[in-house]
C-alpha cells in the first residue's frame, strides 16, 4: 500500500471515528432529553391529575349552578377526571385500602401485588393488559426516597392487542377515595399506586429520524474525508514523487543531474538536499575511480607492450634453452592477457565517463547473426561445438561494431563453458508496452548458471567459477563491458539459466527510426 493511500485511509478513519461519535453521543444526548421532557411531563400531569381528585373528592364539588354532589365512587371519580382533563394519557390506581406508606415500604411484593389487583382503577388502558410492577421494580419503588420511578414498556391502546412503547410513571402516596358509594357518605384517604403513561412513538419517531439523518451525514462525511484526503494527501505529496522520479533519472552515466529542491520548507526539502549533497560526493567518487582507472590504464599501457614486445623478441631472435624459451611464453602470454585488461579497463572508464561514442546504422538481424557465426565457427568445431544462427530478419539501428562484440563475448562465454550446441537467434521482442524492440538471443546446451550468481554476472570482476576463468584468461570484465554496450544502446540484457540444461542470454534492443532495408543497403 502506497503512503498516499495510507494518509487517506487513516485521515478517513480518523474523521469516520469522530462522526461516530458525535452521531451516538448526539442521538443519545437527544433522547436523554425528550425522555427527560417526557418525565417532567409526566411529573406535571400527576401532580395536575392528584389535585383535581382531591377537589373532587369534596362535598362541594358540583356544576356551575351551586347545587354541590355527593362524592363520587372512584372509578367513576376516574373516569370523570379522565375525561374532562386527560382524555389521552393512560391512567391507573392501584388502591392500597388499609395500608399506609411506611406498612407498604415493608410488606412482602407478592402481598402487594395481590392487594393493588384488588383496588384497581384504569383509564385508557386495556383492562386485559393492565400496568403490572416486576418484583424487582416493586422493591425499588418500595425503596425509593422520592417514592416514585420511571421506566419504559410495551403497553396496547385501550381495545387493542398491539404493544406500543410507553413511558410510565409511578408514585406511591396518600390518595383520597370513596369507602362508599351511598349517598351523604365522605372521602377517606388510603394510600396508593398511582401510574401516569405517555406513548413514546412519536419520540421514538423523532429519535429514529435523526438517526437516518446521522446515518447519512455519516455516509457523506466518511466519503468526503477519503476523498478529500486522497486529493490533499496527493498535493503534499507531489514534491516527493518529484524528488522520487528524478533520483530514478541518475544512475552512472547521469551523476551531473540533481533532483529539484521543492520550495516548501519541510522534510522533503530537506529530504532533496540531502540527496543532492550525496549526489555531490558520489560523483566525485565516482570520477575519482575514474579518472583513476584510465590515468593508471594509461601508464601501465606501455611498460606492459614494452615487456610483451621484448619477450617476443627473444624468442623470435634468440636461440633459448627449453627452460628459457617456457619462461619467455609465461611472460609474453601474461603480458598479452594484462594488455587485453587494460583496453577493458580504458574502455569500461569511457563508458562510464559517457563517452562511449556509437556509429549507429541500419542493421538486419539475421544477416547480422550469419556473419557472426562464419566469423566464430572454426574456433567452434576446433573445440567440438556447433553454432547456428536462425530467426526472423528484422532491420534496427546499432553499432555493427560494439554489438559484434557483445556476440562474440556472449559466444566465447559459451565455448568456455563446454557448450556443443551454440544458437544465435532473432526475433521480434513481445514487449507491447515499450517500444518497438528486436531480441537477439544466445543459447548454449552448457552446464548453467546457479540462481544466486544471476544477479551478479554483469558486475565487475566478478567469475562464477574462479580458478577456471583465471585459467581461460577471463578477468570478469566481460559481461560489464557487454552490458555497458548495450546500455548505450538504450537495450536490456539479461539471463536465463538452468543447471544441468543450459543459459540463454538475451538482448533488447530498440528498433529505432529505419526504412525498408535489402541485403545490399547494410554495411
Amino acid at each position: 500500500m502506497t503512503l498516499r493511500w495510507r494518509l487517506t485511509f487513516f485521515y478517513a478513519t480518523l474523521v469516520t471515528t469522530l462522526l461516530v461519535v458525535l452521531g451516538v453521543s448526539l442521538t443519545g444526548v437527544m433522547q436523554r432529553r425528550l425522555l427527560d421532557n417526557v418525565d417532567s411531563d409526566l411529573l406535571e400531569t400527576y401532580g395536575q391529575f392528584m389535585r383535581l381528585n382531591d377537589l373532587a373528592s369534596q362535598p362541594t364539588y358540583g356544576p356551575p349552578n351551586g347545587n354541590p354532589f355527593q362524592p363520587l365512587d372512584d372509578q367513576t371519580r376516574l373516569q370523570q377526571i379522565g375525561e374532562s382533563s386527560f382524555p389521552a394519557t393512560p391512567l391507573q390506581v392501584d388502591l392500597l385500602i388499609g395500608q399506609s406508606v411506611e406498612s407498604v415500604r415493608t410488606l412482602p411484593v407478592d402481598l402487594l401485588q395481590q392487594i393493588a389487583r384488588q383496588g384497581r382503577q384504569l383509564w385508557q388502558i386495556n383492562p386485559d393488559r393492565p400496568i403490572e410492577l416486576t418484583g424487582p421494580q416493586w422493591t425499588k419503588l418500595q425503596r425509593s426516597p422520592e417514592r416514585n420511578l420511571k421506566f419504559t414498556a410495551a403497553l396496547p391502546a385501550l381495545y387493542q392487542q398491539a404493544a406500543r412503547p410507553v413511558r410510565i410513571f409511578v408514585a406511591l402516596g396518600d390518595y383520597s377515595y370513596a369507602p362508599s358509594a351511598s349517598l351523604g357518605s365522605g372521602s377517606e384517604k388510603t394510600t396508593a399506586v398511582v401510574y401516569v403513561a405517555r406513548d413514546l412513538t412519536n419520540v421514538y419517531e423523532t429519535i429514529d429520524n435523526l438517526r437516518l439523518i446521522t446515518f447519512v451525514v455519516f455516509l457523506i462525511g466518511a466519503l468526503g474525508a477519503g476523498v478529500g484526503a486522497y486529493v490533499f494527501s496527493g498535493q503534499a505529496l507531489k514534491p516527493l514523487r518529484q524528488v522520487q522520479q528524478a533520483a530514478e533519472g541518475i544512475g552512472g552515466r547521469t551523476l551531473a543531474q540533481r533532483v529539484p529542491e521543492p520550495d516548501t520548507g519541510d522534510e522533503v526539502q530537506s529530504l532533496a538536499r540531502a540527496l543532492n549533497g550525496m549526489l555531490d560526493r558520489l560523483e566525485a567518487s565516482f570520477e575519482a575511480q575514474r579518472r583513476f582507472t584510465s590515468d593508471a590504464s594509461h601508464e601501465l599501457r606501455t611498460p606492459v607492450t614494452a615487456i610483451s614486445g621484448h619477450a617476443g623478441y627473444l624468442l623470435r631472435r634468440t636461440q633459448p634453452t627449453d627452460q628459457q624459451r617456457e619462461s619467455l611464453g609465461i611472460i609474453k602470454s601474461e603480458a598479452d592477457r594484462l594488455t587485453g585488461l587494460i583496453g577493458s579497463l580504458l574502455e569500461l572508464a569511457r563508458s562510464d565517463s559517457g563517452v562511449l561514442q556509437l556509429r549507429l546504422q541500419p542493421v538486419l538481424s539475421c544477416l547480422f547473426l550469419q556473419d557472426i557465426a562464419r566469423e566464430l565457427r572454426p574456433l567452434a568445431q576446433a573445440q567440438g561445438a556447433t553454432l547456428t544462427p536462425e530467426g526472423e530478419e528484422i532491420p534496427f539501428q546499432g553499432d555493427p561494431d560494439r554489438l559484434r562484440q557483445v556476440l562474440i563475448n556472449l559466444v566465447s562465454n559459451a565455448l568456455k563453458a563446454g557448450s556443443h550446441a551454440i544458437t544465435l537467434r532473432s526475433a521480434r521482442d513481445p514487449n507491447p508496452s515499450g517500444p518497438p524492440s528486436v531480441r537477439l538471443s544466445v543459447q548454449d546446451d552448457g552446464p548453467g548458471i546457479a540462481p544466486e550468481h544471476l544477479g551478479r554476472l554483469f558486475d565487475r570482476f566478478y567469475r562464477v567459477e574462479e580458478s577456471r576463468s583465471r585459467d581461460q584468461g577471463g578477468a570478469g570484465l566481460g559481461l560489464a563491458i557487454v552490458k555497458s554496450i548495450v546500455d548505450a544502446h538504450h537495450g536490456q540484457i539479461w539471463v536465463e539459466s538452468e543447471v544441468g540444461v543450459g543459459t540463454t542470454v538475451h538482448v533488447r534492443l530498440p528498433i529505432g527510426n529505419v526504412p525498408d532495408l535489402d541485403p545490399d543497403d547494410v554495411a
